[in-house]
């Protein structure tokens, strides 16, 4: 799989604004592409939409030239890992169970997993730093540990395209910066990787190029350098944001408030 394209994509909720309005967009194997935005910009809806989860209003998204609609939902699961923002209550699934249920497309209905969807399970749970998380009900689960485990299970399914949905939420730094050098190294293997984030930092570290959204149109698309600058972020995020370059030359940018502390 070489290129997932999606062109002038609209979707909309009931509402006055469509959550997307006339999106294109290519993303190309070997290269890790970050999709950020204020809240409410259309990023996850733009995600469902390139995983084949939600139809577009207009416009398509293709696979290598193929029409996502041409494919079932098992069909779609060989070719694109989704890692959800949101998950619903797992009770007392085990983390084993739940990594291979992402094999589901691949796994033998009838005889069950086997050594090789085993020895994926054992690659990803390495992969992810998950593998203390062995034996346990999900329901176990610190916030950090259950986000490692639901990356490992996209890992696990060895889909060509990785599409990534706020994976850093609820971990620590260290963990965070894991998860993205987990996602670049993905990318770096030949997977076509998307990942939706508000850590604009993490972002211009490991990602290849950069894609902006605000309010359901993508306002910007371009290398780390290009979009990492006052004049793309400042009119999508406000102006209380202070920009600037590490030691290595790369940027970075922190909030600034605009409220002045007394001093005694």
């Amino acid at each position: 799989m070489n290129q997932l394209v999606a062109r002038e994509v609209s979707f909309e909720y009931p509402g006055p604004q469509r959550a997307l309005d006339g999106v294109s967009l290519e993303l190309a194997r070997g290269e890790l592409v970050s999709l950020v935005g204020p809240n409410g910009s259309g990023k996850s809806t733009l995600l469902r939409c390139l995983a084949g989860l939600a139809q577009p209003l207009s416009g398509s998204v293709e696979l290598d030239g193929t029409s996502l609609g041409q494919w079932n939902a098992r069909e779609r699961a060989l070719r694109v890992a989704v890692v959800p923002q949101f998950l619903p209550s797992l009770h007392d699934v085990t983390v084993e169970d739940f990594v291979l249920g992402g094999r589901y497309a691949r796994i033998d209905r009838w005889a069950g997993p086997n050594a090789v969807d085993r020895e994926a399970l054992d690659k990803a749970l390495v992969a992810c730093d998950a593998l203390e998380c062995v034996g346990r009900a999900m329901s176990e689960l610190s916030g950090g540990q259950r986000q490692r485990v639901v990356v490992a299970r996209a890992v696990a399914q060895e889909a060509p395209v990785l599409l990534v949905d706020e994976p850093t939420t609820s971990l620590d730094p260290d963990h965070q910066v894991t998860v993205f050098e987990l996602l670049a190294r993905l990318a770096c293997d030949g997977r076509i990787v998307l990942v939706v984030t508000h850590e604009l930092n993490l972002a211009a570290q490991f990602s290849a190029s950069m894609a902006v959204l605000s309010r359901g149109k993508l306002v910007a698309r371009g290398s780390v350098d290009q979009m990492m600058r006052p004049e793309v972020l400042v009119p999508v995020y406000g102006e209380r944001l202070h920009f600037g370059k590490l030691d290595d030359g790369r940027p970075f940018v922190v909030p600034r408030s605009t409220l002045l502390r007394k001093r005694g």
